[in-house]
């Protein structure tokens, strides 16, 4: 089994930063990504970024410029930078897992973060 721990949120500025951390614990396995994801207040869960077993990494345009996703061992990070208002959100960690069977990737696993509240005041 795998476990996701988010830490690292709270209240900061508009302009301000924040660092996320993700530790993933349990049953490691290769290839994996992780991604961010946040939910703000009345809205659906969208995608931050993300970042594989690689380290390459993508972000959503909302984001791109201003937040970095890095991974050392097992936990992933998200440094946040010039956070604005419509960044307030709750933000969570997925882990995937996949197999490769025939020359393509499969996923194996889903696993989610309990997730770790971001507010950033006006």
């Amino acid at each position: 089994q795998v476990q996701l721990m988010e830490s690292g949120g709270g209240l900061v500025q508009t302009g301000g930063s924040l660092r996320l951390s993700c530790e993933i614990s349990g049953s490691i396995s290769t290839p994996n990504a992780v991604g961010w994801f946040r939910q703000g207040p009345g809205k659906e869960r969208e995608v931050v970024g993300g970042i594989t077993f690689l380290n390459t990494t993508n972000y959503a345009d909302s984001v791109e410029g201003r937040f970095t996703i890095s991974r050392d061992k097992n936990e992933v990070y998200l440094q946040m930078d010039s956070l604005k208002p419509e960044d307030t959100a709750v933000y969570y960690c997925n882990y995937k897992t996949y197999e490769i069977r025939d020359h393509n990737y499969y996923r194996s696993g889903d696993y989610w973060g309990q997730g770790t509240q971001v507010t950033v005041s006006s």
